[in-house]
This record gives structure tokens, C-alpha cells and sequence, in this order.
């Protein structure tokens, strides 16, 4: 499976530090916002990423993320010349898609959660062989902001509806998608909404139709972060910073992320540890390293 992070838009309701730097990398608490969805492709062990953007900050997580080497993965990109819809990743990434599923993961995006990493697995295991696509809902008291899912008296999908005035449910989609190969043609045939976008809705709609799409709830223990506004973006990086103090442990780290899916050896930590020495984060990894040198 291949994974795409779009980390286009203008990013309009964080104008005006927007103005002059992508969203995705903002800080959330202590790390760039890009960090948190790459951290969740890594949890779900994919490891061949696309990251789109806009033309004037694809270099900029260029020099911030490099080929990804640093972390045992491949990061390629694709600059997005105007932001289309989020179903337009699909058709900008044909040929990095090739003949493989897909996860989609937006870059403005923080998931927290337990097993979050066996959850993922489980479904890009499973995305080829059966062919299905499967999708996430969480329960939020705003559903007229986002994509909302009604469901029957067995807990199964009846509608998608892409930001409706009057809420089926007050389940949310999250920004967190697989499917199957056949998505890329699919994505090709969706027309523009009357926002004039390429809506994910319209795709998650088709797959629906066809009985091929799946909708895991993700439960009250799980946490998910949409950064989209100040007040959000404020939230996000609170809620990171709480967690971090009282467990000791850092959300979304790259190095420890791919060091504990065996993608990086104990040395590599070592070596991203000192190339930010002097640094809380590099001081962090140092700290990993010694435990499990000595473990």
C-alpha cells in the first residue's frame, strides 16, 4: 500500500500567519504539523509516501522531510497548482499509485488512541483483498462542519452527506481514508461539487453504492484533532503538550515511530539524536536510544 499526504489549501482560517507559510507546518506544541499524519502512515507501516502541496511550499517540506531516508521510508512529492479537492490527490498521484491500494491522510489531522497502530494494520491488510474501502467515524458535537454518516439499526452506513445543514447523525469522517486500486478511476469520474472541488464525499458516496465501503467508529478513549482554525490548532497543541508531561512519552516522533516498526536501526536513532543535540526532542531520542542500548 502506498500512502498520500495532502498538505495543500491556503489554510484561509489561519490567515494571516498562513499568509506567508503552509498550514501543515505550523508547530503543534513541539514539532510541525506534517509530523502527526506522517507518524500515523509510518503506525500503519506504510512506508512509500506522496506528500502534495502548493507550488511555492513543496520545497519547503522538501528541506524540512527530505527522501525520508532518515526515517527508513521513501517520500516523494507533487505540487498541486490549485487547490482542487481532496479527491484530486488521487488523480495527481496516478502514477505514484501504480498498481497498489492507497491511504489518504490529511495533513491537518492528529489521531491519539491505543492499538491505534493494530487498527491500521489491520486495514491495510485487508484494503486489497477484499477490495474494499473503509473509511473512520468519530462523534463530534459539530457534524454540520464536516463529512457525516448515517447509520441503520445494525450500525452499518446508510449516506455520506458532505457538510449538511440539518446533521443525520453526529458522526464525523475523519481525515483518514484506504481503498483500493480502483479509487484512482473513480476520482477521474467524480465531477465538481458546487464548491467547484473534487469532494472525498462524492468518492466514499460511490463505494457505498457499490457495497464495497467499511466504517470503523473510533471510540470515546480515541482523540482526534482537526487544526484547522486558531482555536483548534491552540487545542492541538495543549492536548499534546498535556499528554507528553504526564506520560513522558512524545506523540507523533518520526525516529521513534520507525525505530520501534523496525525501519531504522538503534544507530540511526543514535544519529538523528545528535544532529539535534542540544534540543529537548534530541534529548528525547537520546534517552531512547540508552534504553534500549542497555535493554
Amino acid at each position: 500500500m502506498k500512502g498520500i499526504i495532502l498538505a495543500g489549501g491556503r489554510g484561509s482560517r489561519l490567515f494571516p500567519v498562513t499568509s506567508v507559510v503552509s498550514k501543515q507546518l505550523l508547530p503543534v506544541y513541539d514539532k510541525p504539523m506534517v509530523y502527526y499524519p506522517l507518524s500515523v502512515l509510518i503506525l500503519a507501516g506504510i512506508k512509500e509516501i506522496l506528500l502534495i502541496s502548493t507550488p511555492k511550499d513543496i520545497t519547503k517540506y522538501e528541506e524540512l522531510l527530505g527522501n525520508g531516508n532518515k526515517w527508513g521510508i521513501e517520500i516523494k512529492y507533487k505540487a498541486q497548482k490549485e487547490p482542487k479537492g481532496i479527491a484530486e490527490a488521487f488523480i495527481l498521484g496516478k502514477n505514484f499509485i501504480g498498481k497498489d491500494s492507497v491511504c489518504l491522510i490529511l495533513g491537518d489531522n492528529i489521531f491519539y488512541g491505543i492499538d491505534f497502530s493494530k487498527q491500521l494494520e489491520e486495514v491495510v491488510n485487508r484494503t486489497p483483498y477484499e477490495n474494499k474501502a473503509t473509511i473512520f467515524g468519530y462523534k463530534v458535537k459539530d457534524p454540520n462542519r464536516y463529512g457525516v454518516i448515517e447509520f441503520d439499526s445494525n450500525g452499518d452506513a446508510l449516506s455520506i452527506e458532505e457538510k449538511p445543514k440539518i446533521p443525520k447523525s453526529d458522526k464525523a469522517v475523519v481525515g483518514l481514508y484506504f481503498y483500493p486500486n480502483e479509487v484512482v478511476e473513480i476520482a477521474k469520474t467524480i465531477k465538481p461539487s458546487n464548491r467547484g472541488e473534487l469532494e472525498i464525499t462524492a468518492i466514499n458516496q460511490y463505494f457505498l453504492k457499490n457495497k464495497k465501503l467499511k466504517v470503523e467508529t473510533l471510540g470515546r478513549e480515541f482523540t482526534w484533532l482537526d487544526t484547522g482554525t486558531h482555536e483548534s490548532l491552540l487545542k492541538a497543541s495543549q492536548f499534546i503538550e498535556t499528554i507528553e508531561k504526564r506520560q513522558g512519552l512524545k506523540v507523533g516522533c518520526l525516529e521513534e515511530v520507525s525505530f520501534r516498526k523496525g525501519y531504522i536501526t538503534l544507530n540511526k536513532l543514535l544519529e538523528n539524536a545528535e544532529k539535534l543535540n542540544g534540543t529537548s526532542y534530541g534529548e528525547y531520542l537520546l534517552e531512547l536510544y540508552l534504553n534500549n542500548k542497555t535493554s
